[in-house]
């Protein structure tokens, strides 16, 4: 294993989903196209890939965390944006932090802060 490459979000509306997830993340996107949207987060892809329909349920089982140098700043910004709160700033031990919110496709968005975190090479 290489470690995490891409992490996808499912959206019935890609050209609005592309506008606010451009917005969220402070990127443009590097591949666009009508069958996916891709953006470089740091050196990892966040991936949007159009759906028929918008589903209301959406499984929470498995949830990436995108990190942040200031989480109660990007968690308020989540939400100024759209997003609904799904779980407040908590810490988890030491320094970590971590939170998370529903994009309005309803996909869940996880954000920490974790200063102990380095990629490795």
């Amino acid at each position: 294993m290489l470690g995490l490459r891409t992490t996808i979000y499912k959206v019935n509306d890609l050209s609005a989903a592309k506008k606010w997830y451009g917005e969220a993340f402070g990127k443009e996107p590097y591949f666009d196209e009508p069958f996916y949207v891709g953006f470089n987060i740091g050196g990892f892809e966040l991936g949007l890939l159009p759906e028929e329909t918008n589903e209301t349920e959406k499984s929470d089982n498995v949830l990436s965390y995108w990190g942040v140098e200031n989480i109660e700043a990007e968690y308020q910004k989540l939400i100024n944006l759209g997003a609904a709160k799904h779980e407040k700033p908590t810490n988890v031990g030491g320094e970590i932090v971590v939170a998370s919110v529903k994009c309005p496709w309803n996909n869940s968005i996880g954000i920490i802060y974790n200063p102990h975190f380095k990629l490795e090479n």
